[in-house]
């Protein structure tokens, strides 16, 4: 295997990982969603945990980009 198709292979590898990170973010909605509904009271208090979290779930997504450019062109 020569070293350019092993680089894109790793390349691809690599922003994987901003598969992952849209998945978590849809998790992360689908639990506040369905515990909203059942405690319309308490949504309030978990916006700031929701945020958080989607924030740094796609701050990892943008990290795997990142790295699967820094493979590609470094």
């Amino acid at each position: 295997m020569e070293a350019e198709a092993a680089k894109f292979i790793g390349a691809g590898l690599a922003t994987l990982g901003m598969i992952g990170a849209g998945i978590g973010v849809g998790t992360l909605f689908s639990g506040f969603l369905q515990g909203a509904t059942r405690n319309p009271s308490a949504a309030g208090g978990q916006f700031t945990n929701l945020i958080l979290g989607a924030a740094l779930t796609e701050a990892l997504g943008i990290l795997a980009f990142v790295l699967g450019l820094l493979i590609l062109f470094g």
